[in-house]
């Protein structure tokens, strides 16, 4: 049932530029549900107004009830990730009017099991993340040695920085088609930390990571799709940071 905003009424009445959209919010509860439905919402908003930001207000004036994870609201913590008119997306780095559409229509992301609404369990995404041990690896330490500090060139860094922008928002997760077919697959979120700690002049695992990654369900499960990398809210390119894996795997780099 469509319900309207008396917030939204207010601004509106004393603000003639604001424009208003209806906000369709997928329900469910595994625990007593057995199907997703759809809750309607007709919401104000201004040229800066974020899906968050309109998700939070049927909180605050509709239904409290609404499950939704946020933090930061500044595309940082990668709480607040959900599919957006099709497409997974940071709701608190989404503007409505970015989105050219009179309909907003929120789900939970795929391939992640649903807590309720739009909140997901993260525990697969954490657990690949941890597999491909993304902490750097050494024999020595600044504590056994004189040394204080790893040096490294600023081609070097180039090497893997944009990888370090990860904040497992789970997004790319939710874009890879193969995610959806193959449930033990470690997936583009765990293959570019992969990369990232593989490609650093300062780590020595590099051997112990691809011997994890050379697997069925593993870099070579990989379908190159490049969904991942058309999703990722800090320019990261997993797609990428596979084929360079691979290069290692091949022989191709060192």
């Amino acid at each position: 049932m469509a319900q309207t905003s008396s917030l939204a009424e207010t601004n509106t009445s004393s603000n003639s530029t604001l424009k208003s959209i209806t906000l369709r919010i997928a329900r469910f509860n595994p625990e007593h549900d057995d199907a997703k439905k759809f809750m309607e919402f007709t919401i104000s908003y201004e040229r800066w107004t974020t899906v968050l930001e309109a998700i939070l207000d049927v909180k605050q004036h509709f239904d409290h009830s609404v499950a939704v994870r946020y933090s930061c609201r500044q595309a940082t913590c990668g709480s607040c990730g959900m599919i957006i008119n099709g497409k997974p997306r940071l709701a608190c780095f989404t503007k409505i009017s970015e989105l050219n559409s009179n309909i907003v229509t929120v789900e939970p992301m795929n391939n992640f099991p649903i807590i309720r609404d739009l909140a997901v369990k993260f525990e697969r995404l954490f657990d690949t993340h941890h597999k491909v041990k993304p902490y750097l690896i050494r024999d020595d330490t600044e504590i056994e040695t004189s040394a204080k500090e790893f040096l490294q060139s600023p081609e070097e860094l180039e090497q893997y920085i944009q990888f370090s922008n990860c904040i497992k928002c789970g997004l790319c997760n939710s874009a890879c088609p193969t995610m959806a077919t193959d449930s033990s697959f470690v997936g583009p979120q765990a293959l570019a930390q992969a990369y990232r700690y593989v490609a650093d002049s300062r780590d020595k695992g590099k051997d112990q990571r691809l011997k994890i990654i050379d697997d069925s369900h593993g870099i070579w499960r990989c379908h190159f799709a490049g969904s991942c990398s058309q999703v990722c809210p800090k320019g990261v390119d997993p797609a990428m940071g596979i084929q360079l894996l691979r290069g290692y795997m091949l022989g191709f780099k060192s």
